[in-house]
């Protein structure tokens, strides 16, 4: 074989491989696109339990304010420093009315040790200051009248109390759903006609109608409000009204209308978003976002009236306080 004809076979390999390679190197790669496991229905499965133990605030801090994400040095401190300052084994007063009324150790709470994979600095994502928008003047004479009340009548009976004091709402299992200082779990069920979701806060088990028809009269008001839901491409969305004029959220009054969003974004994250909307009570609608990572459970079964002898003891203390103030009017 001649040098020539050599070089010219050498030379188309080279050209041949490296020009393979370099249409393989420069095809653009389109990346695996995820899709949920489905229902028989054909609707995405959401079922299984969750929990959404993550740390970050429902709103801004102050101390953030314009900064709507941390970095990853950031954050590690930004955790560091909440595991410690919620760290109520530590007592640095002892006998004091703050320290009695921590009433349990560590062991009790499990809030979470970690913010969002997103590393955002609020739970709220719009305002874009991730704070919740001013209260209408309206709504903020309704507080005021409510503390007033509660002033001037702490304990004539147990109604008086605090929802939570009560065993009846505690505030963070929903709807809307937030993270909380511990029982942050919650299991959902579907069938083709309904959603049922169990938090293992306070037990509640609440039963979303996806079959189209509408929501109550507005004369029946309930604790938890009303819902329904239906199916909006692979995102589960629920409408919730007819609340009482009792489980105001974060100063929401009878006209609330809450929508929440359950979307998995891959096997093991459920984003759970939700909207505030009330314009009589704020000066614009607020919307929060909250992943939930899948856990393993199970859901524990929460006891909270039973031995409730707290409760005998605040009416039995507010009658003691009546009497002497009483007697110290006769002196």
């Amino acid at each position: 074989m001649s040098r020539q004809l050599l070089g010219a076979l050498i030379a188309a390999f080279i050209a041949t491989t490296f020009g393979a390679a370099q249409t393989v190197s420069t095809k653009p790669q389109t990346p695996k696109r995820w899709t949920p496991s489905r229902t028989p229905d054909g609707h995405p499965d959401l079922q299984g339990t969750w929990s959404n133990a993550i740390i970050t605030p429902l709103e801004r801090p102050a101390n953030l304010a314009g900064k709507a994400f941390l970095t990853e040095q950031e954050a590690a401190e930004y955790e560091k420093r909440v595991r410690e300052s919620t760290d109520v084994d530590r007592r640095t007063a002892k006998g004091t009315d703050s320290d009695v009324a921590s009433a349990y150790n560590d062991s009790w709470y499990d809030r979470g040790t970690k913010i969002a994979r997103t590393r955002r600095t609020s739970l709220i994502i719009d305002p874009p200051d991730g704070r919740i928008p001013t209260l209408t003047p309206f709504a903020a004479r309704r507080l005021e009248e409510r503390a007033e009340a509660r002033r001037l009548h702490p304990a004539d009976g147990p109604e008086d109390r605090a929802l939570n004091e009560r065993c009846l709402v505690m505030g963070n299992e929903g709807p809307p759903m937030l993270p909380g200082p511990y029982n942050n779990n919650y299991q959902i069920v579907q069938t083709p006609v309904s959603v049922a979701i169990l938090n293992e806060m306070i037990h509640d088990t609440r039963t979303i109608p996806t079959d189209g028809r509408p929501h109550l009269p507005a004369t029946v008001r309930q604790w938890r409000g009303d819902s329904i839901g239906h199916w909006e491409g692979d995102t589960l969305v629920v409408d919730t009204t007819n609340f009482n004029d009792r489980t105001n959220f974060r100063g929401s009054g009878l006209n609330l209308h809450l929508t929440e969003r359950f979307t998995l974004v891959d096997h093991d994250t459920l984003m759970y978003e939700f909207t505030v909307n009330d314009p009589e009570s704020f000066t614009r609608p607020w919307t929060a976002a909250i992943p939930s990572t899948r856990t393993q459970g199970p859901i524990f079964e929460y006891a909270c009236h039973e031995g409730n002898y707290g409760m005998a003891g605040i009416l039995s203390a507010a009658r003691a306080a009546e009497q002497q103030a009483a007697g110290a009017k006769t002196k």
